[in-house]
């Protein structure tokens, strides 16, 4: 079947790979990039460099959106295409890299299977629910936005070592359950990555973050 128009309405299809030139699709790719190295170092126990790669990643999503918002030029086929990439990433991101941050850190322990199931199954729900309806009328988010969880989890991760390690995985997982109830919630939260403030806290805590890990690994 030949597709003659997008789904913006636009004649013009472009290659596949032409995406790949567009500097928000870029950082967006950079990002994920940073979920597959924090998901490598979760696998191989080494904890503050996974909590590095989970705080990238968030900074790097933050920063598609800005520099689209800045760009003219772009068609409607870019965006929607960038909004449907950033939205699969993000189920990497935000949905997959702290389940298995928790798996692997309560050693695999069957128990907690439901727990992470859960996780997912709140984490592409809320996804696929903010893809179809978007902001509320007030321009906030209906539930706790997904890149939050990372927040969070980066956050408590960085008391780890400072409490028995079954404890700390119970945390993760008490933690990790309590924010996938939020994300699927009524509540209305507002969208922080609009906000410049906001977008300097989290550089700041990024490299606060990155720092502190980055002198646990030394």
């Amino acid at each position: 079947m030949t597709i003659e128009k997008t789904a913006s309405g636009e004649s013009h299809v472009k290659p596949i790979l032409s995406y790949l030139k567009d500097l928000p699709n870029i950082c967006s790719l950079a990002g994920l990039g940073c979920s597959l190295l924090a998901i490598y170092f979760i696998l191989i126990g080494v904890y503050p460099a996974a909590i590095i790669g989970m705080i990238w990643a968030v900074a790097f999503d933050w920063a598609d959106g800005i520099v689209a918002r800045r760009m003219s030029g772009r068609t409607g086929a870019d965006r929607e295409f960038g909004g449907q990439l950033d939205l699969l990433i993000d189920v990497v991101s935000y949905a997959v890299t702290p389940t298995i941050l928790i798996l692997n850190y309560a050693a695999h322990n069957p128990l907690f299977l439901p727990v992470v199931f859960v996780m997912l199954v709140f984490g592409v729900i809320r996804l696929s629910y903010f893809s179809t309806f978007g902001l509320s009328d007030d321009g906030k988010y209906t539930g706790l936005a997904i890149d939050n969880n990372s927040l969070a989890l980066v956050f408590l991760f960085l008391f780890e070592g400072y409490v028995d390690p079954t404890v700390f995985a119970v945390l993760l997982g008490a933690c990790g359950l309590g924010l996938a109830v939020l994300n699927v919630s009524q509540i209305k939260t507002p969208k922080l990555s609009g906000n410049p403030r906001n977008v300097a806290l989290l550089a700041a805590y990024t490299l606060a973050v990155t720092l502190i890990c980055g002198w646990k690994i030394l």
